[in-house]
């Protein structure tokens, strides 16, 4: 059964660069404070560039620019943690000696 145009698709991406229109910030709110928190300078240079854009088309490609920009910062940061802690729990990981139950040293008769 294939989904509908506005449906979404019940196959997940394997294209990291695929960015869909309901991920990252969906206000210029939203977006200048992710921005912030990524680096200032990143916040101004958006800024600039929204000011210097005209209305329409420009307006928004500088806007969703920095959308792609915050969302892939995200994933990246994302990965990088899950990484962090698959490598974590690999390497706390306990096992058990295979051959105790061969040792018979240590049992009492």
């Amino acid at each position: 059964m294939s989904a509908l145009p506005h449906e979404p698709s019940s196959e997940a991406s394997s294209d990291p660069y695929e960015f869909e229109f309901a991920q990252g910030p969906q206000t210029l709110a939203e977006l200048r404070t992710a921005l912030a928190a990524i680096s200032p300078e990143l916040l101004t240079a958006f800024n600039a560039r929204l000011d210097a854009a005209t209305f329409g088309w420009d307006h928004d490609e500088v806007i969703a620019k920095a959308r792609r920009t915050v969302a892939f910062k995200k994933r990246a940061a994302e990965a990088a943690a899950e990484a962090a802690a698959q490598e974590e729990a690999a390497g706390a990981q306990q096992v058990d000696d295979p051959w105790a139950h061969l040792d018979v040293r240590d049992s009492t008769p």
